[in-house]
């Protein structure tokens, strides 16, 4: 038959009394455990079946119960008390690094990435280039035709819409952009307005994807210092 835990402790407990009996009656005895099976067995509002046998049973023996924490705690206390330290060390009250009056968490600053983009246009066709480079040093060459007819501004504006584009695909959050073109640069540097009703889309569209990164600006150089892309451009517009 099973019993719940707290009648099991109380059976036990009954059983190891009729076996210790002569011991028992003649002491005190205290009883660790968790559970308190004399508070059950005795507080009982009616007494039937086992319960009335396991109180009949142990009521003739001096039974004390003590919680098993406060054992634990006891124990400690009379260790401590038997085994005083016989070369106290005093208590420092000196904290490291107290000269250090705030702390705060550094942010590490995201890598910059760089772009060079420009168009080359003859009577047959238009062609573009661009150059990735990553902080260390790694360079990414794109080239295209435009196979549409388009004026060299729009050509500018298309060139760096794609260059932009690739970098987002390589996941750039920061980003120098470069080009001779100083109408295009100023004007997406918001120094110059653009009323060109041709250019204004493109124009929309850089700053739209701009948003994406976390800061993007844009500088204009002289030809001379573009030359790398100057020459992807030239060939795709001869294919």
């Amino acid at each position: 038959m099973r019993y719940p835990a707290l009648e099991r402790t109380c059976c036990a407990l009954v059983w190891a009394a009729n076996r210790l009996r002569q011991y028992m009656l003649s002491h005190t005895t205290w009883l660790v455990t968790k559970i308190d099976p004399i508070k059950y067995i005795f507080q009982k509002p009616t007494l039937i079946g086992l319960v009335a046998r396991w109180q009949m049973a142990l009521s003739k023996y001096d039974i004390i119960y003590v919680n098993k924490k406060a054992i634990k705690g006891s124990a400690l206390a009379e260790h401590l008390a038997y085994h005083p330290l016989t070369d106290p060390q005093p208590l420092l009250h000196e904290f490291p690094n107290e000269h250090i009056m705030t702390a705060t968490s550094v942010v590490p600053q995201l890598e910059e990435w760089t772009m060079w983009f420009d168009g080359a246009f003859n009577l047959l066709q238009n062609g573009i280039g661009v150059v990735l480079a990553s902080p260390k040093d790694q360079h990414f060459p794109f080239s295209a035709m435009l196979g549409f007819d388009c004026t060299n501004n729009m050509a500018e504006y298309k060139v760096c819409t794609m260059g932009i584009m690739m970098a987002l695909e390589y996941q750039v959050k920061r980003l120098k952009v470069f080009e001779d073109s100083a109408l295009v640069i100023h004007q997406l540097r918001e120094e110059w307005e653009t009323r060109d009703a041709k250019l204004i889309p493109y124009y929309n569209h850089v700053k739209e994807i701009i948003e994406s990164f976390d800061m993007v600006t844009f500088h204009h150089i002289p030809c001379e210092e573009n030359l790398m892309v100057d020459a992807l451009a030239t060939l795709s517009a001869m294919v």
